[in-house]
């Protein structure tokens, strides 16, 4: 090793010597263009400038605050809850990693999703780009399709709580719900049901604990501790009933 530096230290203190005296010169004429952007601020001539500058920000916004969107008013709450009981009804750790897990629950997110998002598209952001409608009223008919769709996994139970503690009268039409109640009384909804369905998926793996645990006891081994010898019980049993596909059916058709 100090043959190999010795070696090479004259060679690392030319090219350090290079970069020390040519430096300038390279920083001067660089290899590769480099853009400049400028920032001004000016006055508007039109008024219509200031209103695109503002929808312009508003846009902005409403991206910086899309995860929020997609975590608390799609299906990804319940997908990603599930997955996680199901990680930890097999006591893998970290297996399948944690990005792996919330990758899945985005791309079936994604799937769940995609017909409200066509309706979305085809009612509101179309005929907007295409000027056939008003930014306001781009953003009530868009709105509808999500409503629909959250409304139809909400229990009647937990809006009411929020319509009742924000005093607000009952809705005649479901079009009239405000986003406001219906929100959380969607998410403490979707934490109910993905809570339901994670108890489903950890009964069987806790048999299989508590007949290991009985094996291990009467057996004189207890020292043991009966998760080791369960794992790969838990593994197989998973592997061959398919779990994973049972687990993303039953996820899937509950938005059905």
């Amino acid at each position: 090793m100090k043959k190999i530096f010795f070696t090479l230290w004259p060679v690392l203190l030319g090219g350090a010597l290079v970069l020390l005296v040519g430096g300038g010169s390279a920083i001067a004429q660089p290899l590769f263009p480099i853009p400049d952007i400028n920032l001004q601020v000016g006055t508007a001539e039109d008024p219509q400038q200031l209103v695109g500058t503002l929808q312009l920000l508003l846009l902005l916004s409403v991206l910086s605050l899309a995860p929020a969107f997609i975590i608390l008013m799609t299906s990804f709450t319940r997908i990603v809850i599930v997955l996680a009981f199901v990680r930890n009804a097999l006591a893998t750790q970290q297996i399948p990693p944690t990005q792996v897990v919330i990758g899945l629950a985005l791309f079936l997110t994604f799937f769940v999703m995609s017909p409200v998002w066509a309706q979305i598209s085809e009612q509101a952001v179309r005929p907007y780009l295409a000027e056939e409608i008003s930014f306001e009223e781009a953003v009530e008919r868009g709105g509808q399709p999500l409503r629909e769709f959250m409304l139809n996994h909400t229990r009647e139970k937990d809006l009411a709580l929020f319509l009742e503690v924000a005093r607000l009268e009952s809705p005649q039409e479901r079009a009239e719900t405000p986003f406001s109640a219906l929100i959380p009384a969607f998410v403490i909804s979707e934490l109910k049901t993905a809570f339901q369905m994670g108890f489903i998926i950890f009964v069987p793996f806790l048999v299989l604990d508590m007949v290991v645990a009985s094996v291990l006891m009467s057996m004189g081994m207890f020292m043991l501790p009966p998760v080791i010898v369960s794992l790969p019980f838990k593994i197989l049993l998973f592997v061959l009933v398919d779990g994973w596909h049972l687990v993303v059916q039953s996820l899937v058709q509950s938005f059905a």
